[in-house]
């Protein structure tokens, strides 16, 4: 199992935001967990990557238990966090992030080549690698954000809310980003309020909901699921 989470509680004071929370993401999967705002979606990715310490419960990555490492321990795992609500360096350019993702490479040739790989799947970061982050649009920022973590070299990528806020068009746009960089042998764990296009992409969907996992199926069981219909496809 490539991500194994067991019975993760997470404290803010004494409200629980998550309460014993298990889900395993396997190797070359795309799994997704849905659910509301306020649920823990994004509680459940802080604590995986280190930023949150769990109360108690576990966390193991490729065997290894994690919970208790550094942000940056994780990363050099291969663990790397596109955040909700993107946030690029606005007041520095378009390659100046991308050099921030890669940070972890020493090889300053390998990263030369890696900037190209991006270049050649994110034409528009190259067009615009002088301009600064801010000045990007939604669309372009989520692509500038996705490409600094992959930057990382990651065994897996985690995607918080990557659509939200952005325009029908650039939906579908990410949406094949994320078909492409798991073509690339990236396992992904994908947080979305946009449950269809969730589970329309994973193969294995949690649903999340007050800190408590309260279904996990394959993803396309989930759309059919009667309770998912009501509760988050308005179906």
């Amino acid at each position: 199992m490539l991500l194994n989470v067991k019975e993760v509680t997470v404290h803010y004071g004494k409200a629980e935001a998550l309460k014993g929370v298990s889900l395993e993401v396997p190797e070359d999967y795309i799994a997704t967990v849905i659910g509301s705002n306020g649920a823990g979606k994004s509680t459940l990715m802080s604590t995986v990557v280190g930023l949150r310490k769990p109360s108690s419960g576990e966390i193991h990555f490729r065997g290894k238990r994690i919970d208790g490492q550094t942000p940056e321990q994780i990363v050099k795992l291969g663990i790397a966090l596109v955040p909700e609500g993107r946030r690029v360096f606005p007041f520095m350019s378009v390659v100046e992030n991308l050099e921030m993702g890669a940070y972890t490479q020493k090889d300053r040739k390998q990263v030369i080549t890696m900037m190209g790989e991006i270049y050649s799947r994110f034409p528009v970061l190259e067009e615009r690698r002088h301009q600064l982050a801010g000045t990007l649009s939604g669309g372009e920022q989520q692509m500038l954000a996705i490409a600094r973590a992959l930057l990382t070299k990651p065994k897996m990528l985690l995607l918080d809310e990557p659509s939200h806020g952005l325009s029908p068009l650039m939906v579908q746009a990410v949406g094949e980003i994320i078909k492409t960089i798991h073509k690339m042998g990236v396992s992904i764990l994908l947080i979305e309020q946009n449950a269809r296009l969730a589970l329309g992409l994973a193969q294995l969907g949690y649903v999340l909901e007050t800190g408590c996992v309260v279904l996990k199926a394959d993803a396309k069981e989930l759309l059919q699921n009667d309770f998912v219909k009501r509760a988050y496809l308005g179906i």
